[in-house]
């Protein structure tokens, strides 16, 4: 075949111009999970955490729904755990299950009523081992829909909070763990990363790591001012004068199975 002649034209069309900027814009407001690095995410669910300055700092103003937060202190009881009373609160008022998974202090129930959390819709799990533990919280992160489970694990592999991140993503729950300092020496899959600091009467939080541009800037939280409590953080550290420590009611401790391989 014969090459075209210097006025013969191709076939082919140039293609029309696309608007690559507005294409990009509108997959980005389509799908939750993606962000431009330097923008706050604001398309992602969210519970609001109750506390007006976090909630103006964290990417879609307030708790990620449908993912791992991890809650990082150098001790337990620097507040992390009242940190999160109002989402509790409308969690629980709402019909939505409270699942503690190896707190380790007593939840006081005067302190989390007084608060306004639901005591019919709480469960408190005690295992025996790391191990029982984690399968503990994948379990009730896969239970029904909704709600939020916490967790006091002593440590936890990427693999592992990489399964709790899934399965919270895909029932909607809001999964807490609350980790020591340890855990920064290492990379994490969850969703919302922060450090709390005790600075009395207030609780300083870093943003560690969220889905959209991090805040730079420290956000400071009022602990709880309850002083007809006898513990405002609403976990008792030994067994307080006076209170009674009732026995569970009939059917309250259900056997659970063995726990299956984490591998």
């Amino acid at each position: 075949m014969r090459p075209p002649g210097p006025h013969c034209q191709s076939a082919a069309t140039p293609a029309p111009e696309v608007n690559r900027s507005s294409t990009i814009n509108a997959l980005v407001a389509g799908t939750p999970r993606l962000w431009r690095g330097c923008e706050p995410n604001h398309s992602q669910r969210t519970l609001t955490t109750g506390h007006k300055p976090l909630d103006a700092r964290l990417p879609g103003s307030g708790w990620p729904i449908g993912a791992v937060t991890e809650l990082i202190t150098a001790q337990p009881g620097l507040g992390e755990f009242s940190l999160l009373f109002p989402a509790l609160s409308h969690i629980s008022r709402n019909g939505q299950w409270l699942i503690l998974v190896d707190p380790p202090w007593i939840p006081y129930p005067a302190a989390l009523y007084g608060h306004g959390l639901a005591l019919e819709r709480l469960l408190v799990v005690h295992t025996g081992n790391i191990r029982e533990s984690l399968w503990a919280c994948e379990q009730a992160l896969h239970g029904s829909q909704g709600g939020a489970v916490l967790a006091w694990p002593e440590r936890v592999s990427f693999a592992r909070l990489r399964r709790l991140q899934l399965a919270a993503e895909a029932n909607a729950k809001l999964a807490f763990l609350f980790q020591t300092e340890q855990a920064l020496a290492g990379a994490s899959p969850a969703a919302l990363r922060l450090h709390l600091h005790s600075a009395a009467p207030d609780t300083r939080i870093d943003i560690l790591k969220c889905r959209g541009a991090r805040p730079k800037e420290p956000v400071w939280i009022k602990r709880p001012q309850a002083c007809t409590l006898p513990c405002p953080d609403g976990m008792l550290q030994e067994p307080h004068s006076g209170v009674q420590m009732l026995p569970d009611p009939p059917g309250a401790r259900i056997p659970l199975p063995a726990p299956a391989s984490l591998n």
